[in-house]
């Protein structure tokens, strides 16, 4: 029994000197790398003869606006669906979003923004770090319950890193495009999560398995968060397209596609349902994969399947239909460097770099968090807040911590 005491005490202190460590990191490389960019910048701003109409911050900040929500609004609640992890589910999302935001805004900024030594942030910086963030959560939703804080920022801290490499891969060096980071952020956040899942697997999780459920309550906050992530999809996708004709077309596409998928899914899940009814949301049987949230459902076969789409959409690009809009949709092709065959080929390639990134990095993620002083939770205790939020009207033991596995759920 001594051992528990000093096992409670060490992860107690885990999570802050984590926290610090990452956060006084973050803030000394923004010190010495991150610079406002021109149109942020108060002096460069007004060399030009501008109107401050004219900022890009009018411009981008309504759609970092909608992202933002989906980040920490959507994502979040969306997960709150096990009926006693509410507060993990919206804190660990607010706790992982924070970090990924900074440290992303870093390694994309190194990629994609790096002049004279330094690192040049605005609205658009900010839009594509939370689109990292976006993939971040995505896999934190397929090891939902399995993880404590301290392994889920270690894995925050890689998968940022491998994220902005893939990216800087696919759209720098292939010449990809991503619309709505098909590739990018779905595919990748899904792949490396359950990749990571699986190295992760524990045989005797079904001593949890009381704990895997939903309420009415918890179904009814995921139904929130489904709502807000709808909602704002459309700014998502168009968000990092270019301002103009692709920007509202992209927009619209998306807002249609969301209408008709909406009338598919209540028509399929009557369909399907036992007795015709409305249910909400067999890897782990066949492939050993604890997949908490869906991911691969969710994220992850949309995602290779606008990737397969965007190939054939690839090939079909001419100039008969696009005209000098081509330009702007498949700039290597309207110039005549490519083909659209040979873009296409690209794009096919780009998913396949996508899922080789997301499976060797969701490796080497899951032997990280497999160390043993990372302190994940016991097997009968996943899935359960009390192990670390202090929730209101639950016992708790000072050996143990939280709720012990074996006393029965008394919530209603």
């Amino acid at each position: 029994m001594a051992g528990s005491p000093r096992r409670a005490a060490g992860r107690r202190l885990q999570l802050p000197l984590l926290c610090l460590l990452l956060q006084g990191a973050t803030a000394i490389l923004f010190a010495v790398f991150v610079r406002y960019n021109r149109e942020t910048d108060a002096a460069l701003w007004h060399w030009g003869n501008h109107s401050n109409a004219d900022n890009e911050f009018y411009f981008r900040y309504p759609s970092f606006q909608d992202v933002h929500v989906m980040v920490f609004v959507g994502f979040g609640f969306l997960m709150a669906f096990l009926q006693r992890y509410g507060f993990s589910s919206v804190g660990f999302t607010f706790l992982l979003a924070a970090f990924a935001l900074q440290w992303s805004t870093l390694v994309q900024g190194f990629f994609h923004s790096m002049h004279g030594g330094h690192i040049h942030v605005g609205v658009e910086s900010m839009i594509n770090a939370d689109f990292c963030a976006g993939a971040v959560l995505i896999s934190f939703g397929a090891v939902l319950g399995k993880t404590g804080p301290a392994q889920l920022l270690l894995m925050t801290l890689l998968e940022t890193v491998l994220f902005g490499i893939n990216e800087f891969v696919l759209l720098s060096l292939l010449g990809v495009k991503d619309a709505g980071g098909s590739m990018t952020i779905h595919t990748f956040g899904a792949y490396f999560g359950l990749v990571l899942s699986r190295v992760l697997y524990r045989p005797q999780l079904e001593k949890s398995k009381h704990l895997q459920g939903s309420v009415y309550h918890s179904d009814l906050f995921a139904m929130i968060g489904t709502i807000f992530l709808w909602i704002f999809w459309p700014s998502f996708n168009s968000a990092p397209t270019t301002l103009g004709d692709g920007q509202h077309r992209t927009a619209l596409n998306t807002y249609y596609s969301l209408t008709a998928s909406t009338l598919g899914t209540f028509a399929l899940s009557a369909l399907v349902g036992e007795h015709g009814r409305l249910d909400m949301p067999i890897l782990e049987a066949k492939f050993k994969v604890q997949d908490t949230c869906g991911v691969h459902n969710l994220h992850g076969m949309p995602g290779v399947l606008g990737a397969l789409l965007g190939v054939l959409v690839a090939g079909l690009a001419t100039h008969e239909a696009y005209g000098e809009g081509l330009d702007s949709v498949f700039p290597l092709v309207a110039v005549g460097q490519r083909t659209a065959t040979s873009q296409a080929m690209h794009q096919l390639f780009g998913l396949l770099v996508t899922l080789t990134f997301a499976s060797v990095g969701g490796g080497l993620g899951g032997l990280l968090l497999r160390l043993p002083f990372l302190g994940s939770p016991p097997d009968p205790q996943c899935y359960e807040d009390q192990v670390y939020w202090e929730v209101p009207g639950e016992p708790e033991d000072e050996a143990q911590g939280p709720l012990r596995a074996e006393e029965p759920d008394t919530r209603a």
